[in-house]
């Protein structure tokens, strides 16, 4: 039996359908059981959901990611039939007891999910299994040839092929606006995949898409990176590493970033896109992902291994993360002090001081000596921010933007200190918490902006920080919870006053 394609407008994260009631009980389905959508030339499987109103009997409600899917078979009606769930969940089940997997195995899992096999439950379950459990260097190895292998891939006419990452964890770390056009403006070429946030305010994808357009296709970033040298660009838009895509999509809501699954991620993305050189940022201090050098060490070792494995050279910066890098947090906010950096107008050192530093490292690693002192002349020169000007009018910017351009959330409300001293600590877990509270990433406006950071002055009721909102009431919601958790610490010079006590005999006033 054909069944009539009904579309329903709704972006669910699974491939849903949504049946009658009465079809889907002559079928024998229920709620969250499989079914394989028979078109023309595709064949996709589903997520069942089941309604007595939504859908007459004889049609299909479809989700929009299934429409998408099926679109260019150009069918109005679908064969449906049930198909049992996919053997990968035994797998996951087998990952929760702790077992290793094989290779084969691990492929079978990021096959499904790349084919849209596995409902958000299940895969949430190998996600929590990863965090929990983990995986050695064998089974991440072998996760990330997997994600490479079910995605695409692009190989420049050009080379060597660089690439930059940071694993997250110090807010305000939006240095790749400024790595890139430094590196491409030396010579190299540096196609930026960027993700979008997962634990973090917003992802170097969020930033950058508040300026110019991120959702490029395979073609553009190729071509736009052999023009100019550089692209900064979404990587979910295209089909690098599929299904580390959907990983991500339900990390994000339980602010995990599971170990293997991080070095899987990376390493799959950065083969995905051709690199030979890939740097990478691991910030380590309180409330960053890796609070300890051991735990960096680790990170390093493991991430040079599956290059190495890749026939990729890789080489790590541990970096200082113990407090935001910047002033800025927040997409449009930081997008404004990446743009002020290139201008000469940094409203902080920190932020032209690690970009310089990194940068510096790659055009090493590409055979440019004293690498640092060349990336700071090619900032100071402006040569950065005309590279960067050629990369916005590449991806639908506008190649004249301005700083002051850019423009915060309308609603803002200013954070005092409560009494005099210095500034002894900046929690970031706390400050990323109460900037997503005011929409971040997804209202681009919402974000915080630093009047003072660790070793500076404060006196009572003087501003420490504002928190900037789209939305009145997210506002509100971000203000009280700063209130609440009070993410910043002020002291004086005297910590503690111990009296002593009787006294010196033969003294009187």
């Amino acid at each position: 039996m054909k069944y009539k394609i009904k579309e329903i407008n709704v972006d669910a994260g699974e491939f849903t359908v949504i049946l009658n009631a009465k079809d889907a009980k002559e079928m024998g389905v229920r709620s969250l059981e499989r079914v394989k959508l028979i078109a023309p030339k595709k064949t996709i499987t589903a997520i069942v959901e089941i309604s007595t109103s939504l859908v007459k009997e004889g049609e299909v409600g479809m989700l929009l990611k299934v429409t998408e899917a099926l679109k260019e078979t150009g069918a109005k009606t679908v064969g449906i039939m049930p198909t049992e769930r996919p053997y990968s969940v035994e797998l996951i089940k087998k990952k929760i007891d702790n077992h290793v997997l094989t290779g084969e195995e691990i492929r079978e899992i990021i096959q499904d999910i790349a084919n849209h096999n596995l409902t958000d439950i299940e895969l949430t379950a190998f996600v929590v299994a990863n965090q929990l459990v983990g995986m050695n260097l064998e089974e991440t190895m072998h996760m990330t040839k997997a994600m490479v292998e079910t995605g695409d891939t692009i190989e420049l006419d050009k080379s060597p092929v660089f690439d930059f990452h940071s694993i997250g964890g110090a807010p305000g770390n939006k240095i790749t606006l400024l790595v890139v056009p430094i590196v491409a403006a030396a010579g190299l070429y540096i196609p930026k995949t960027s993700s979008r946030a997962i634990s973090s305010a917003c992802g170097t994808a969020d930033i950058f898409e508040t300026i110019a357009r991120v959702g490029l296709s395979m073609d553009e970033i190729k071509s736009i990176t052999e023009e100019i040298g550089g692209v900064i660009a979404w990587g979910g838009n295209v089909n690098f590493a599929p299904a580390d895509d959907m990983i991500i999509r339900v990390e994000y809501p339980l602010s995990l970033d599971p170990y293997a699954q991080l070095i899987a991620s990376v390493m799959a993305k950065k083969k995905a896109v051709g690199s030979d050189f890939f740097l990478l940022d691991i910030p380590i201090g309180p409330g960053t992902k890796v609070t300890e050098h051991e735990l960096a060490n680790k990170y390093a070792q493991d991430f040079i291994e599956i290059g190495r494995r890749l026939d990729m050279h890789v080489e790590c910066a541990i970096t200082y993360g113990g407090q935001p890098i910047g002033k800025h947090i927040g997409p449009s906010l930081e997008a404004k002090e990446a743009m002020m950096c290139l201008e000469g107008k940094a409203p902080s050192t920190s932020v032209v001081e690690k970009s310089v530093a990194m940068a510096g490292i790659l055009l090493e690693m590409g055979g440019i000596h004293n690498g640092k002192t060349v990336a700071r002349e090619i900032l100071d020169s402006g040569k950065a921010l005309a590279k960067m000007r050629q990369i916005l009018q590449a991806q639908d910017g506008n190649p004249d933007l301005k700083s002051d351009d850019i423009m915060p959330g309308k609603f803002k409300a200013e954070i005092c200190s409560n009494q005099d001293g210095y500034v002894t600590s900046l929690n970031n877990k706390k400050l990323v918490r109460i900037a997503r509270a005011a929409g971040s990433p997804k209202d681009i406006g919402a974000g915080l902006v630093f009047l003072k950071k660790r070793g500076e002055k404060l006196d009572k009721g003087e501003p420490m920080y504002v928190i900037y909102a789209d939305n009145k009431n997210k506002l509100e919601v971000a203000v009280n919870l700063s209130n609440m958790t009070k993410p910043y610490t002020v002291e004086g010079m005297i910590i503690a006053h111990i009296p002593g006590s009787g006294r010196i005999s033969g003294y009187s006033k």
